[in-house]
């Protein structure tokens, strides 16, 4: 098979032949059909995690289909239509999992990162790792949703908005784009703020019914003069229109972070003591909250808006989503 495998940290990609990987127990093997880029990758692209280890295959944002099943997995046949994304299995047996929260698992794998991903033919996974691919969505346009989908898509859904509440999201981006879908698609007055008016046409396409350009207005001032936001999404990884943004929040509102800055948010706490508000993160969700995320794109035509290309050109692609260049997600198609 063909895989595109980083040699060491900060080396150009490497598109190498290898033989095609057997599962052990409790794995399946998958055939990649695209794995979307993510800006995440570059922890492995870099070496910024120590759990790394050299050569490695990254992508988690893997879509493809059944190829092999190994011993001790009866829930996946030959065929079946599966995603996995950047969670890679659980140990099922730590504090964390005993109460249901997979995704912080004190021994969880994560795919391109522990394990080999989806810049390749083939990969495998563990069993319990694998969401469910309705037969609708195509192939390159389920895998962003196996990250940038289920991570907009499970933060709204865990927030404490409601059908009418308004909910604003930051940034029109790889993430924005598919959160601005999720929260009008499910019935939240939705605010898109970007400081490029240009996005304003594709925002509103999306379904915002409010675009704020934070360059010409206080888009803090605005969301309190449209009555104050339940939720702000923040998917732009800016600490400052982070900062900006909290402003913006009404009585019991959150500012909800699922674009990492590199630097530290700075918090008025005046704003969230007048307003009982608070700021807080989330990360992306198990093969569960993916299948989720999946089943509800399809069910409403939720896809994103995606740039393709063939393994061969993955140093263009990373490329393009290392620069922000790609609109609004790079994905390679095998």
């Amino acid at each position: 098979m063909q895989a595109a495998v980083v040699p060491e940290p900060g080396a150009d990609f490497e598109v190498v032949e290898r033989d095609v990987p057997e599962p052990d127990h409790g794995e399946v093997r998958v055939s990649v059909d695209a794995c979307g880029i993510c800006h995440s990758d570059v922890f492995t692209k870099e070496g910024t995690n120590p759990a790394i280890s050299y050569p490695r295959v990254p992508g988690h944002e893997v879509a493809g289909h059944v190829d092999a099943v190994g011993d001790g997995v009866d829930a996946w046949e030959v065929g079946d239509r599966v995603g996995v994304g950047w969670h890679g299995g659980h140990c099922s047996t730590c504090d964390q999992c005993r109460q249901g929260n997979f995704l912080q698992c004190e021994n969880g794998e994560v795919t391109g990162l522990t394990y080999d991903g989806g810049y390749a033919e083939y990969m495998t996974a563990p069993s319990e790792a694998l969401a469910r691919i309705p037969e609708s969505l195509d192939a390159a346009a389920a895998a962003p949703l196996l990250c940038a989908g289920v991570t907009t898509f499970n933060a709204l859904r865990n927030s404490d908005a409601s059908a009418g509440d308004l909910v604003a999201v930051q940034g029109v981006g790889g993430l924005g784009h598919l959160g601005i879908q999720y929260a009008h698609a499910a019935g939240f007055e939705t605010a898109a703020l970007s400081r490029t008016p240009e996005k304003e046409s594709l925002a509103k396409e999306l379904g915002a019914d409010h675009f704020i350009n934070a360059t010409e207005v206080d888009a803090g001032q605005r969301l309190q003069e449209l009555g104050g936001a339940d939720v702000v999404l923040a998917t732009a990884p800016s600490s400052d229109a982070i900062s900006s943004i909290v402003s913006g929040i009404g009585v019991d509102g959150s500012v909800v972070v699922v674009g990492v800055p590199g630097e530290p948010v700075e918090v008025s706490a005046m704003d969230l003591v007048q307003t009982r508000g608070a700021v807080e993160g989330w990360a992306s969700g198990h093969a569960r909250d993916s299948q989720d995320t999946l089943e509800f794109s399809s069910l409403r035509d939720i896809t994103p808006e995606i740039e393709t290309y063939p393994l061969e050109e993955v140093e263009t692609a990373y490329g393009r989503m290392i620069d922000n260049e790609a609109r609004f997600r790079a994905v390679l198609e095998l």
